[in-house]
């Protein structure tokens, strides 16, 4: 197992420490991968003290490689980290700013309405002038972004070749690898322009194979997730060849799918989550599935949005909770049943949110009751009239919009909105 799969599997583990020290080593052979720094942040944030500013340090770089390789996707991850980090530091102001960009590039972020909600509760309570509401930050943050190590093929051929099964960083099994010493030396690395990739499938797996010689081994960061395939890898230019197919034409099982590097080519072996499905295409026109994110940003929880309609209750979403999906119209008719209160000001915003944390049952349900509760005459209406109106496609807390006139509704992706009798 490389050390970045070992990071992985320590965060699995709860051992915060052994992961920070893990991505450590990971980042040490691949300074230039961004899940390392983003997964090395996670960490630092869950250690016993937190170490906020290490965190946000890791958040700052992974947004300058992120945007150094012009990937929407991890720019999102990265700035949405930024934005976590920056929650904690007590920079609210700067956190807000933050999630504004990642709403830009992911508006479909799961979590980010709820950490957009969290910052907004507190802020509401700050005093004009108070420096924890500032905005400071830039979009791109002025730090020294690494370079990516050459290893000379005297380092190469020092390598065992050992043979392992080893994770990625995002959970996803590693093939047993050639020796690295069978690798050929950079300098001989096939011309970017020459680079080509072909896929075929079978029954129960879609093999791609990317033609090139000497793909530095240590140094290719393959992200594989259930609708998409990522693999990257420095070229002898300096800069960096990679190859994202995202969406994939359907949905893939990252925890068995695999990889192998060869002298002359690498390939991939992604497992297909229906067996026997045929792909006509190797990319879907849109995302194969909906995922759920965990409330830090985490990509672990992973399922599709189902709907049964043999029932007449209302969509059912995807959720983390325990207690399996929420049905949105008991949760807003519960709420309206509690007596209002007026919102509190100053520092009841941050008492709030620890009340929702320590709360029992799913903290979003938690949050938006705690919302609710708090909020004033005008908010409440908003809710309930947009989540009534949008057959609980909607949730909306400005009053000014909502009463315009009526919330459409708007199902979420992979579902349509039809009428009873159709």
């Amino acid at each position: 197992m490389d050390q970045a799969g070992r990071g992985a599997t320590a965060m699995g583990g709860g051992d915060f420490r052994l992961a920070v020290t893990c991505y450590s080593e990971a980042i040490a052979q691949n300074p230039q991968a961004v899940n390392y720094y983003i997964q090395r942040s996670k960490a630092y944030t869950r250690l016993s003290p937190p170490d906020h500013q290490a965190a946000f340090n890791d958040a700052e770089l992974a947004v300058a490689l992120a945007t150094k390789r012009a990937k929407r996707e991890l720019i999102a991850d990265s700035q949405l980290r930024r934005a976590v980090t920056l929650f904690h530091l007590e920079r609210y102001g700067d956190a807000k700013q933050c999630l504004q960009w990642v709403k830009k590039l992911n508006e479909k972020e799961k979590t980010l309405v709820i950490w957009e909600m969290k910052a907004e509760a507190i802020m509401k309570g700050l005093e004009d002038g108070d420096e924890r509401g500032k905005v400071t930050v830039e979009e791109t943050p002025e730090v020294e972004v690494p370079k990516a190590v050459v290893a000379s093929p005297a380092k190469q051929s020092e390598k065992t070749a050992e043979a392992s099964a080893s994770t990625t960083t995002n959970g996803t099994k590693e093939a047993v690898k050639e020796p690295i010493a069978a690798m050929q030396p950079e300098g001989v690395q096939t011309a970017p322009s020459k680079i080509r990739h072909e896929w075929f499938q079978t029954n129960d797996a879609v093999i791609v194979t990317l033609f090139c010689k000497g793909i530095p081994k240590d140094q290719v960061t393959v992200e594989v997730k259930q609708g998409s395939f990522d693999v990257s890898f420095p070229l002898p230019t300096g800069s960096d060849f990679n190859l994202s197919l995202d969406p994939l034409f359907a949905d893939i099982d990252p925890f068995a799918s695999s990889y192998k590097i060869m002298s002359t080519k690498a390939e991939f072996t992604l497992i297909k989550s229906t067996p026997g499905q045929k792909w006509a295409d190797i990319e879907g026109a849109q995302p194969a599935s909906t995922e759920e994110t965990s409330a830090d940003g985490d990509d672990t929880v992973k399922r599709a949005v189902l709907s049964d309609k043999s029932t007449n209750s209302g969509p059912v979403y995807p959720t983390s909770s325990k207690s399996g999906p929420k049905d949105w119209d008991k949760v807003v008719n519960d709420l309206s049943k509690k007596p209002k209160k007026d919102a509190k000001e100053g520092e009841e915003g941050a008492s709030q949110i620890a009340e929702i944390e320590e709360e029992e049952g799913d903290p979003t349900t938690n949050f938006f009751k705690m919302l609710y509760k708090g909020a004033d005459p005008d908010t409440q209406k908003a809710m309930m009239k947009s989540y009534q109106e949008s057959n609980g496609t909607a949730l909306s807390t400005n009053w000014a919009d909502v009463s315009k006139g009526k919330v459409e509704t708007s199902p979420p992706d992979g579902m349509e909105a039809k009428k009873w009798d159709q």
